[in-house]
């Protein structure tokens, strides 16, 4: 099954009424997706795989932050965190990096959820594919994805 596939299924499965989009042009950065929607770009949800010590750590920061790997490890009492590489990624989420979904992940990924976020009703979120995404109401992302909320964005 297609990459993008699963995250449709997973949004049905979880009854999202959302469209996923494919389209021609790369939603790869925040910037490219939020110009690709027309949307601000702190709507649009980075889902950065890292590496806490050795734990798999899912980190969903606005568009518009950057996540703090020192905050990252302190909340989690790691030595250190850094992004994953695109092995890695891959290898844990069965996604590529530009499109790594918040949701729809095979095995369960503890997940940070930034602040920064809760300022917007809707956000947009990669769907599988360097080029899909999705809108989904804030409040049923942060059902759907089981993380908890916290400072994770640079000062």
């Amino acid at each position: 099954m297609k990459s993008v596939d699963r995250v449709r299924e997973y949004l049905q499965q979880n009854g999202v009424e959302t469209r996923v989009q494919e389209l021609t042009a790369s939603t790869r950065t925040a910037q490219l997706a939020a110009d690709a929607v027309g949307a601000p770009l702190g709507a649009i949800v980075k889902s950065l795989v890292m590496m806490a010590d050795d734990r798999l750590i899912l980190a969903l920061v606005a568009g518009d932050q950057r996540a703090d790997a020192a905050k990252i490890a302190r909340l989690l009492g790691a030595k250190a965190a850094r992004m994953a590489n695109g092995d890695e990624v891959r290898m844990h989420t069965g996604y590529a990096i530009g499109g790594v979904p918040p949701i729809a992940h095979e095995n369960h990924i503890e997940t940070l959820i930034d602040r920064t976020l809760l300022r917007f009703d809707k956000v947009w979120a990669a769907a599988g594919a360097p080029n899909a995404l999705f809108e989904i109401e804030l409040k049923k992302l942060l059902e759907l994805a089981h993380g908890r909320v916290e400072e994770i964005a640079e000062s």
